[in-house]
């Protein structure tokens, strides 16, 4: 493993994290036998820095249920929130924004502190209309009671591989997931101020999820990414940006062999800094 590097003020703007907290694989494995089911996400939050919630895509929660999310977990613990899919399905984005506020003014508040980036995660079949798209990415709310809201496009379809995509998403500083997955496009250009991954390469062969290799390599593009860089090695669909500002960088292992996913996390996280 590569040795932990010191600086904590570059080891703090970088979260791994894991998708959901209740997978039954888990217990006996990343769960403590013995450990009951609604002190999960107390102890998941713990050993990880930030959780992606994939329950809010079927359908938002009632806001005492935020609440009781967020009371659960430590100060410096965030949770990234897939928006709903009644809203990213809509037959023309630029059209939901009744579906976007309901979302958003709808509870999200009770998280605090703990809200992180909410991913707009589109369907495979959602083809880029640039049209739709900018009404879409000019109807988010950027601000929640006074506080910044963070929001992330997750696309998956090949037309989005464009610099004209690449350009209208940087014009309103949304971020574009980068997704290290065969089957979905994979871009890496960087369109906001924070840097978001989904990897989804874990191996049920390898304890850790990916060799130790592979993860000293996510370390340091993490790091990276942090410090302020663009990392040419990964595809583009645009022109890799001269160095810039220090980014916050979250960094999820999602789907593929995902009992395997706490301990990739973990793993990454130790090579970054102590949680």
């Amino acid at each position: 493993m590569s040795p932990v590097r010191t600086d904590p003020a570059l080891a703090s703007r970088i979260r791994a994290g894991i998708g959901g907290w209740t997978f039954a694989p888990w217990r006996n494995n990343f769960y403590p036998a013995g450990l009951v089911q609604r002190r999960e996400l107390e102890y998941a939050s713990r050993q990880l820095r930030a959780i992606e919630i994939n329950g809010t895509f079927y359908g938002a929660q009632k806001p005492a249920t935020y609440a009781k999310w967020a009371a659960e977990t430590p100060e410096d613990f965030v949770f990234a929130l897939k928006a709903p899919r009644y809203v990213v399905e809509s037959k023309r984005l630029a059209g939901a924004s009744k579906g976007i506020d309901a979302f958003v003014f709808g509870g999200l508040e009770e998280m605090g502190e703990r809200l992180g980036p909410i991913n707009w995660q589109m369907a495979p079949s959602r083809a880029f209309d640039a049209d739709d798209i900018a009404g879409f990415l000019d109807a988010l709310p950027r601000e929640l009671n006074g506080r910044p809201l963070r929001h992330v496009l997750e696309v998956r379809h090949r037309s989005f591989l464009s610099e004209r995509y690449v350009d209208l998403a940087r014009d309103h500083g949304v971020p574009t997931v980068f997704t290290d997955a065969s089957k979905y496009p994979s871009l890496a250009d960087l369109t906001g101020d924070f840097v978001y991954a989904r990897l989804m390469r874990s191996a049920a062969d390898e304890p850790t999820g990916y060799p130790p290799a592979a993860l000293d390599t996510w370390a340091e593009r993490a790091r990276d990414w942090a410090s302020g860089k663009d990392l040419a090695e990964l595809p583009h669909a645009g022109a890799v940006l001269p160095d810039g500002a220090p980014r916050e960088v979250f960094i999820f292992f999602i789907s593929s062999a995902k009992e395997r996913n706490p301990a990739a996390a973990m793993a990454l996280q130790a090579r970054i800094g102590p949680v």
